[in-house]
């Protein structure tokens, strides 16, 4: 056996793109604990714009996923 790899580099990168949204996610939750903590009286509408970044964030992961089966 020399060690070969198999597979594609398809996979590298996804693993790779997944860093990004995983920041995102971070980023915005630690942005809402400190809203609130700021502001308490704000916590629905901080918590709903949290959610909507936690998904955007999310969707292009789950579009790079489907990029990296497709090609």
């Amino acid at each position: 056996m020399t060690g070969e790899i198999f597979g594609n580099l398809n996979m590298i990168g996804l693993g790779l793109a997944a860093i990004g949204p995983g920041i995102a996610v971070g980023l915005i939750f630690a942005a809402l604990v400190s809203g609130v903590a700021r502001q308490p009286e704000a916590q629905g509408t901080l918590r709903q714009l949290a959610i909507l970044g936690f998904v955007l964030a999310e969707q292009f992961f789950i579009i790079g996923l489907a990029l990296a089966f497709v090609l």
